[in-house]
């Protein structure tokens, strides 16, 4: 593998300490007004956003910047009905058999259950992979090392960019995903992490009354 090249570091800005402070705390009141959404306007959503938003996601730190994920878009109708039979199906069996009576215990008062009429509803559903090698045309195999860590980052950054762009979302991981490898043609060398519903809120969408931890609750400064 040839050695990568460099440039000098010409994009960082560094701004004023103030000018921080009110960047800082801008940016956390606008994420504070981030929500889960399970009710869905099919209001069409331009593809460009999506682009964008997706262009975003891929610029996430990664091991060895090998960039591990695959990002599968649709909105297809049919397409998004196969993958709603599909995930409550799979749902059907989670809630009914597998599912612990703990984790049933947390999930009861945020209303979720196998009905999951967001995946037909949405304009967009994004299946998120994690690629865990790639087989180049040589036939060399290479392995990716942090592949869940890079995508779980390279998700956060997509879904903070589709909620910056005005749009809601809702990551939802059926269990078990691999019938997701089969309905959209990806090869066993990517896993389905999540399947991220994006569009507008439904007018008459509710969210469940949720207490978020405070900062002493999930920080520790040393």
């Amino acid at each position: 593998m040839s050695a990568a090249g460099f440039k000098p570091l010409d994009e960082f800005v560094e701004y004023p300490l103030e000018e921080m402070r009110q960047r800082a705390a801008a940016f956390y009141a606008e994420m504070r007004r981030r929500r889960s959404v399970r009710c869905f306007s099919s209001r069409p959503v331009p593809r460009e956003i999506i682009e964008d938003c997706l262009r975003a996601a891929g610029t996430a730190p990664s091991g060895a910047n090998l960039q591990p994920w695959h990002f599968v878009v649709i909105s297809d109708p049919e397409i998004k009905r196969r993958i709603r039979e599909a995930a409550e199906a799979a749902e059907r069996e989670f809630y009914g058999r597998r599912a612990p009576p703990e984790w049933r215990e947390v999930l009861e008062p945020l209303g979720t259950d196998e009905h999951k009429p967001f995946l037909e509803t949405a304009p967009y559903l994004i299946v998120v992979f994690v690629k865990s090698y790639e087989r180049k045309p040589d036939g060399q195999i290479v392995k990716y090392y942090y592949a869940l860590e890079s995508v779980a980052i390279a998700t956060g950054i997509l879904i903070t960019a589709l909620h910056h762009a005005g749009l809601a979302t809702l990551t939802h991981t059926p269990s078990p995903m691999g019938f997701l490898n089969q309905l959209l043609g990806r090869p066993a060398s990517e896993r389905p992490m999540l399947i991220l519903v994006v569009g507008y809120p439904a007018e008459d969408a509710t969210v469940p009354v949720l207490k978020r931890k405070t900062l002493d609750e999930i920080a520790t400064f040393l």
